[in-house]
C-alpha cells in the first residue's frame, strides 16, 4: 500500500504543484487589482463584457518621501517613462505615467495573469524604490498603486498626511535587511541522531534482527531522528532570530519560501526581516557571520540581503495604501 501511494504521489506531484502555483498567481492577481481600484468601486463580474480601454495615462505611485530637498531618481519607471514628484505640503510622492490601455482596470487584470509581465513590472517598481532609498527614508507603496490623476495623488497625501509623516519618522536612519537560515538536511540529521537516546544500540539491534524483523525498529529510529531534527532546526532558528532581533530595532518573521519557486538549497528554518539602524549594519554583518560559524555543525548557511524597501516596517496607520 505504501509503495502504491508513493508511486501515485510521484506521478501527481508535478500536476499538483502547477495547480497550486496557478491558484497562488490568481489570488495575487485579484488582490492587486482590488488594491488598485479606487475606494468604493467594485470590480465588474467576470461575465461582464470588457469596457473599451481608456485613453491617456494614469499615475503609478512608487513611494512617499519628505518633500524637503527631495528629487526624483534617474532612470526609467514601470512603463519606461521618467519618475517625477507630486508634492503636497511636507510630502512628495514619486510617481510615473502609465497608459490606461495597459494599466487600466481590465487590461491590468489580464496582464497580471502573465508572469513575465508581472515580473518585469515588479522589477521596475523595485528598481525605483532602491534608487530612492539611496539618500532618504521612503514609505514604499505596494505594487499597482495607481491613481487617475496627479490631483488624486495629492488628495491621498493630504488625507494620510499624519500617517505618512509618522511612518517616515520611524524609518528615518534605518534600513530593512532580510535574513534566511538554511540548514543542510544530511548534517542536520547527523547532528540530530546524536540527541536520540540509545541510537547506536537501536542500530545494532536492527543489524542483528535482519531486514525483516528489524523493519519496525528501523522505522521507529528514523521517526525519532526526524523528530529530533525538527526540534533542533526550530531551536537553531529561535537562537538566530533572538540574537539578530536584539541587534535590530524591530523584526518580522515570514513563512519559509517554497524551494521550488525560490531555488534555494537546504531546509529554510528562518525567513525574517529586521529593521536596523543604518550605522549598525556593519555590526549586523559580523553578527550573521558569527552565528553561521556557531551553527556549522548543522550545516547552517545565513543569507543576509538588503537594504530593502521597508515594506515590513511601515506603521499601519490611517494610510491604507502603505505596505
Amino acid at each position: 500500500m505504501a509503495d502504491e501511494l508513493a508511486r501515485w504521489a510521484a506521478k501527481r506531484a508535478p500536476e499538483l504543484l502547477a495547480r497550486a502555483e496557478a491558484e497562488a498567481v490568481a489570488a495575487l492577481r485579484d488582490a492587486l487589482v482590488a488594491a488598485a481600484l479606487p475606494r468604493g468601486r467594485a470590480a465588474p463580474p467576470a461575465s461582464a463584457p470588457a469596457p473599451a480601454p481608456a485613453s491617456g495615462d494614469a499615475v503609478w505611485v512608487y513611494c512617499v518621501v519628505r518633500a524637503d530637498g527631495a528629487s526624483a531618481p534617474e532612470g526609467a519607471g514601470v512603463a519606461g517613462g521618467r519618475v517625477e514628484l507630486v508634492e503636497s505640503g511636507e510630502l512628495a510622492a514619486m510617481v510615473g505615467a502609465v497608459p490606461f490601455a495597459e494599466f487600466g482596470e481590465e487590461p491590468l487584470r489580464q496582464n497580471l495573469n502573465e508572469l513575465p509581465w508581472l515580473e518585469r513590472v515588479a522589477r521596475a517598481h523595485e528598481a525605483v524604490l532602491e534608487h530612492a532609498l539611496a539618500d532618504r527614508a521612503i514609505a514604499p507603496m505596494r505594487l499597482c498603486t495607481i491613481y487617475e490623476s496627479a490631483d488624486r495623488v495629492r488628495a491621498m497625501l493630504d488625507a494620510s498626511r499624519e500617517s505618512f509623516l509618522g511612518a517616515l519618522d520611524v524609518l528615518e536612519g534605518r534600513q530593512e535587511w532580510g535574513v534566511k537560515l538554511l540548514l543542510d538536511p544530511s548534517r542536520l540529521a547527523a547532528e540530530a541522531r546524536r540527541h536520540v537516546p540509545d541510537a547506536e544500540a537501536h542500530e545494532a539491534q536492527v543489524a542483528e534482527r535482519g531486514e525483516g524483523a528489524g523493519y519496525m525498529l528501523q522505522r521507529r529510529l528514523e521517526r525519532q531522528v526526524a523528530e529530533a531534527a525538527d526540534a533542533l532546526a526550530t531551536e537553531v532558528a529561535r537562537q538566530v532570530h533572538a540574537r539578530v532581533q536584539d541587534w535590530a530595532v524591530d523584526a518580522v518573521t515570514r513563512p519559509p519560501q517554497n524551494r521550488e519557486l525560490s531555488g534555494h538549497e537546504g531546509e529554510m528554518a528562518l525567513n525574517a526581516a529586521y529593521l536596523v539602524e543604518a550605522d549598525r549594519v556593519d555590526g549586523l554583518r559580523e553578527l550573521v557571520a558569527e552565528l553561521e560559524a556557531h551553527h556549522r555543525s548543522v550545516g547552517a548557511t545565513l543569507e543576509l540581503t538588503g537594504p530593502w524597501p521597508p515594506y515590513n516596517f511601515v506603521p499601519h496607520g490611517g494610510a491604507e495604501a502603505l505596505a
